[in-house]
This record gives C-alpha cells, structure tokens and sequence, in this order.
C-alpha cells in the first residue's frame, strides 16, 4: 500500500487554501456586506459634572444635547441595532478649557465586538461654564381643558405658592413667570388635581427646564379647585317716590333681563330672582321716564357671585307717562306680515321692535292686548329694497294711536331650486324663469 505524505503537492495545497479563504470573504461579503446606516437624536449624557458644580458653578450646553451616530458594520448587525441600543457620553474631565468643547464617545454595550466602528456627528459638545444663581417666583394657575357644562371655576389655589428656580444666571434672567397647568376637562365639583409646572419668558414663550432644577421634589404641585354651579335668574326692581300729578308710573325696563350667577348647588337653590331695592330709584315729581344705571353686585345674597364679574351693570328704565297714555314696546318679530308675495322673503334687525303709544279710558288702556293685533299691508312691495313701512293696529273703540309708526323692512328675493332636467331643457327654462321675474319686477312699487 502506497502512502501519501503531507508535503506532497504542498504547493498546490496551500494555493487551494488560500483561495478557499479569498472565496469565503467574498461570499461573507455579498450575503452580509460591511456598511454604514445612521441613528438620529441619541441622547448625550454628561459624566464628571461634578468638576463644574464643586465650584459651586453651573453649566449649560449651547445647542442640541442630541447627536446622530454613524454605525459601520455588517447589515445583519445594522438590521438589529436601534437608537435606544447607542450610549453616547461627554466627559467633562477631557473638556477642551479654551473652547469649552467637549468630545462625545460612542458605545454599543450590547453589540461589543460585532461593529467595526460608531462616530458621533458632531464629534463635540459646547459647554458653556456660569455662576449659579436662584430665583424664587410666585406660582398663578393656568388651565387647559373645559369643565362641564352648567358649571364654572371658582377659586384655584396653588400648593406651595411660590417655586424656587436654580441654574445658570443667563438661564434664570429669562424667566419672567412661572405657572401652574392642571388638566380641568370634564370637571364638576370640587377637587384637587396635580399640576405642571410651566416657565414662560416675557414674551410668553415656554422656555425649557432641561438645564434648571426646583425645589418641589416628588410631591410636586397641586391646584385645588373650586367649581360652582350656575343659574340665570330675573333681575327685577322697585321704585321710590311718586310721578309729578297728572303722570302714574307704568313699570320697569330693565337691560338685561337677566343674569347668570354661579355658587353651590344649597345656595343657588336659595335664588329665584335678584330684586334692586326701591332706594336705588326714586322717581319722585317725574313728568318722564327715569333711567338709571345701577350695580346689581351688592344685592346678591351670601354665597353667591355673578358668573362673569364684568357683567353686573344694569340699565333701569322706570317708565312715567302721562295719565290716559300707555307706551308699548313691541318685537318686530310679533308683526304679523300680511299679503307678502310669494318670490319674497322678509328679515330685520334682530331683537328689532317699535313703540307705540295709546290714549283713552285708563282702566282700558291697562286691559289693552295688541300681541295678534298690528300689522303690515305688503301687497304693493313687490321688488326686493330696504322699505319704512306703515304700522296697522286693530285696537278697540275709545282708544286711540296717539301717533302713526313704521317700521323698516328689508324684502329679498328667494333662491329658488332648479329640477333637475335635460341640458338643453334647463337652459330654455331658466331663460322662462328670468323673463318671468323681470316682468315682475317691472310692476309698479310704493313705500
């Protein structure tokens, strides 16, 4: 039996090994290929801060606190990697002190080994090293959100009141105030709520607590909230004195009518009305109405406040006529619009309405009832305008309009819907429809 030695051919072995190596690196390389792929807003975290703070000074870093990383290796090993999985890190120990630059190191914990090389861009951070300094601010609460309907806030109160703010003094000379934001949606009685702390500039604009600290440590803010029903209730009132003879008082026109006011549900219960007492107006000798503007705030009972603090102003008319008169105010709305053609419409101011006065009998005049009785004629208002028109009252015998009225009007064409038809058919009908009106509009018009 021939035997074979390991020397023999040794030359061609060695070419064949080689090339087997060769051959796998170029496999290795087209099914898993060395590569670059890029992570965007990794986190720097800064070590040995201690250096700075020790002094008894702070630091802030001038710009983004974020980098990207440019990661080379194989593309199974990009496919895994993700931002989370990057550390990247700036030593203050290896700070540059004439520039304040500070080179950020990248590490791949959990892939050691498996990736030839991780570059952060930029390559530094700029620390800019101040004095410390405080600066202690009264806390106001803001709200987002919106309570339930029916219902209002009352008093907030913040806890602790006032919030202490360290850091750079460059950082600190930016904060103009500082605000509590608690979450009020959906709310409908009384709680109280955690709370944000947000700190805003002089112009308004929230400014970032990344490089600041505060005093309120885990407890945090709370805001409690009072919230408070609300009602709308008549305003009415009383007069004092008596008219100049010959004249009798008639009743009070009061603008507005009513008012929202806002307490607890036992005290809001207790309210029916809120009444001006007759001192607040005196028409002693009048031979007129009496206006007044009076402040209905002091005449709201315990425990109850208006919903709007603005809004405690009213007018009070106490209307003065002359005995065997009366004055009465009527909606436009409630004229009854008589003969109105059928391609108009009519509209008028809102909340629009007209006086009329009467004379006679007192006793009849006190019985008057005019709701179903005035009226408009338009009949001859045929094209659309703007018109006084005279005012028709059907009152009974042995009373009469001291004087005559109109009222003004505005007439508008409708728009009126086309059926749908044939191109050509809606065409030849829609010249019918618009010689039809203007020969309407052609008819005669008084007003």
């Amino acid at each position: 039996m021939r035997k074979y030695k390991l020397t023999t051919n040794l030359g061609l072995k060695i070419t064949a090994f080689i090339f087997s190596v060769f051959l796998w690196l170029i496999v290795v390389n087209v099914d898993n290929p060395i590569g670059s792929s890029t992570f965007t807003d990794v986190p720097v975290t800064i070590v040995n801060e201690d250096i700075i703070t020790s002094a008894g000074d702070v630091y802030q870093v001038i710009g983004e606190e974020t980098v990207s990383v440019v990661v080379y290796a194989n593309r199974e090993v990009r496919q895994d990697l993700s931002a989370e999985d990057i550390i990247a890190t700036a030593d203050i120990s290896e700070m540059d002190t004439s520039t304040g630059l500070v080179p950020v190191t990248v590490t791949i914990p959990e892939y050691s080994g498996d990736y030839e090389s991780a570059e952060a861009v930029p390559r530094n951070l700029r620390i800019q090293r101040e004095k410390s300094g405080r600066k202690v601010l009264a806390l106001t609460v803001e709200t987002d959100g919106v309570q339930r309907d029916g219902y209002i806030l009352g008093e907030m109160t913040v806890h602790p009141e006032n919030v202490t703010i360290t850091g750079a003094e460059s950082l600190l000379e930016q904060i103009d105030r500082a605000a509590a934001k608690v979450d009020i949606d959906g709310i409908s009685r009384n709680k109280e709520l955690q709370a944000a702390l947000v700190l805003y500039d002089a112009n308004g604009n929230e400014l970032s607590q990344n490089q600041l600290k505060n005093n309120l440590g885990e407890d945090g803010l709370t805001v409690s909230i009072e919230v408070l029903q609300q009602k709308s209730v008549p305003i009415v009132a009383d007069v004092s004195g008596t008219p100049a003879e010959g004249y009798q008082y008639t009743g009070c026109v009061i603008e507005p009518e009513s008012a929202q006011i806002c307490g607890s549900d036992e005290n809001l219960s207790k309210v029916d009305e809120i009444r001006i007492p007759a001192e607040a107006i005196d028409i002693s000798n009048a031979e007129a109405s009496v206006e007044q503007t009076v402040d209905i705030t002091p005449y709201l009972p315990e425990g109850v406040e208006l919903a709007e603090t603005n809004s405690g102003t009213v007018k009070v008319t106490a209307q003065i006529e002359e005995e065997g008169t009366r004055t009465i105010n009527l909606l436009v709305s409630s004229i009854r619009m008589d003969n109105l053609s059928d391609l108009l419409q009519v509209s008028f101011e809102p909340d629009a309405e007209i006086s009329l006065q009467f004379r006679g009998d007192q006793e009849a005049l006190d019985m008057l009832d005019i709701s179903n009785a005035v009226s408009v004629d338009l009949r001859r208002y045929t094209r659309a305008g703007t018109y006084e028109i005279p005012v028709e009252v059907n009152i009974p015998d042995g009373i009469t309009l001291i004087s005559e009225e109109t009222v003004t009007l505005t007439l508008e064409k409708k728009v009126q819907e086309q059926p749908e038809q044939e191109h050509g058919t809606q065409e030849e009908s829609g010249t019918q429809n618009e010689t039809s009106d203007e020969g309407r509009e052609e008819e005669p018009a008084e007003g």
